[in-house]
This record gives C-alpha cells, structure tokens and sequence, in this order.
C-alpha cells in the first residue's frame, strides 16, 4: 500500500520549471530516499509537498504540492489537505526555533499546536529529552544552546506529535559523528514504530544504511528509482574480493583478470573482476580447487559511486 502517490508533477517558479513529470509512489512504512545533486529539485519536491505541514513560511516554495501545475499527489489514496497536519511532521534544512523560550516550554508549545494535549505533550518532551541526553537542558533557553543541541531540540519538535509520516531534509546536517549515528537508530526506531519517512541527504552512506527506495531526481526529473538493493545489484561491475592463505595467484585466465593485490593478514587479498559468464558458484569452485581460498565477497558499488555515475551521464545527454 503506498502512502504516498504523487503522479507527473509539474512545478514552476519565477519562470523555473524545478519539477517537471516527477513520479514517486512511497510505501507505508518505508524510508525513502530523495537524492540528486544541489539544484536538481530535490528540496523543491519536498518544500512544496510540506509546506502546508510545517506551520510556518518557507523561503523557496510558496505554493504547495496540493496544488501542483500539473499534477496531483495523493495521501493515504485521498488527496491532501489540511486535516492531514497532525499526520505529518517536516523537519527542514533550515532550522527555526524561537530563541528567547526555554527548551522543554518550547518543544510542549509546538506539540500542542499540532493537537497534542498539554499533559500528553509534557509526558512525550520529558521522554524525548532524557532519550537525547538533554534532560538537565529543559530550563535554558534555545539560544543558550550549542548548535547540536538546537539540532536535538528541532528533531524532538518534529516527531514530538507521533505522525503517521516525517519529512527530514538533510537530517544530519550539523550533527557530529556520535550524534549521527543517535539519529540513525532514532530514524529506525520511528520506522520500527510504524512511520513512513522521506528524507532528502547528501550522506550516501546513510542512504545504503537506512533507505529502502529511491528517487534520484536530476534537472528536474526522475532519472533513477527503485530498491535500493537491487538498484547496487543493477549497476554492479562483476567485482569481486578475495583472500588465499598460500600461493600464487596469476593475473588473469579465461574468467577474470587481476585489479589489484595486496598482502593481507594470513595471505593475500585480490581484487578481480569476472570476464566471462561462469556462473559465481562454479568460479568459487574452480579457485578453491586451485588456491586456499579463505574468502570471497562479490563487491557492489556504493550508492556514492552510482549517484556519481548516474548524474554524469546525464550530463551528456
């Protein structure tokens, strides 16, 4: 069942068109990915379907996707609208908070207008900020903060009120690698929960992480989409890494030719690459019968390496 059904988008601005025919089906109870390069309309895709969420102006987008050029996107097979708010939670690139309140009034006020009972909302802002490790923070004001506890403090505000959907455009921008990695688990913790999540990132590591679909989106159109797994299996080269405990290993035969080798713990480690069709299981068999083959691991490229390949080809197009 997909939560999100947004069918041939079209989207202009100040004579820009920043979507043109964009089309993303997302699963309920996913983590989806929007990619592309700065300027390719990414942000735009999610700035316009959040802004009537976010309870507060955008910069860039000033109409929203419920009203496309063309187009329509639908919400739970309904089309949207403002009773969907308490549904959705939008974390954007730009962080707002207001300065002057202290931290645990600021995160009760935003859950109570997003229809969250005052009680309730103290309840959920004491479990958040214990979570987060900020507990002994609730009295300070905002501006008292460091920027990474801001960053706490803006994530807690946008989940704060349990939706069914949460948008995060670059989440783990300003975050430190220990405070990365918190919110790599608390992202999968929502899910777990049972919330869909789209997110928008530059951090291709978190994508093979924690992504399970795509949309790479490109001078503004989709020019990749899928699984992300099975996206890695499409674009993979026949690489493969292996390690033998003893032996010479020659540079080529008629199945693979040697890419690099290297002395490794208890042996050697190669990297070759297949030439021809032999099956993967008989290639393992005919290197165990000739070497002490100790490992071998099929290497898929990384969806740094096909983010990288998939925009530079489009360059010549």
């Amino acid at each position: 069942m997909y939560l999100i059904d947004a069918l041939d988008i079209i989207k202009e601005y100040e004579g820009h068109r920043a979507l043109n025919g964009v089309s993303v089906q997302i699963p309920e109870n996913c983590i989806y990915g929007i990619l592309g390069p700065n300027g390719a309309g990414k942000t735009t895709f999610l700035k316009n379907f959040a802004r009537q969420f976010a309870g507060r102006r955008l910069r860039l987008i000033i109409n929203d996707i419920t009203v496309p050029d063309s187009g329509s996107v639908l919400f739970d097979n309904h089309l949207l609208n403002a009773e969907d708010v308490k549904h959705i939670g939008y974390l954007p690139e730009e962080r707002g908070l207001y300065k002057k309140m202290k931290v645990g009034e600021h995160i009760v006020y935003l859950a109570q207008l997003k229809g969250v009972s005052r009680n309730e909302a103290k309840r959920r802002m004491k479990k958040w900020i214990t979570r987060f490790e900020i507990d002994r923070w609730e009295k300070y004001r905002i501006e008292e903060l460091s920027k990474g506890m801001q960053q706490k403090i803006q994530f807690i505000t946008t989940v704060i009120h349990e939706p069914r959907l949460l948008i995060f455009d670059e989440p783990f921008s300003g975050f430190d690698p220990i405070n990365t990695e918190l919110l790599k688990r608390e992202i999968l913790e929502l899910k777990k929960g049972g919330a869909t999540i789209i997110f928008s990132t530059h951090n291709m590591s978190s994508v093979e992480e924690l992504c399970d679909e795509i949309t790479l989106i490109n001078r503004s159109q989709v020019v990749l989409q899928g699984e992300v797994l099975k996206i890695r299996e499409q674009y993979k080269k026949d690489l493969f890494r292996i390690k033998i405990s003893s032996g010479k290993f020659p540079s080529s035969d008629n199945h693979y030719i040697v890419i690099s080798e290297k002395e490794a713990f208890n042996g050697t480690e190669i990297l070759l690459k297949k030439t021809d069709d032999i099956p993967i299981n008989d290639l393992i068999v005919q290197l165990a019968e000739r070497f002490s083959l100790t490992a071998f691991e099929e290497i898929l490229p990384s969806m740094n390496e096909i983010f990288i390949e998939t925009v530079e080809r489009e360059k010549t197009l």
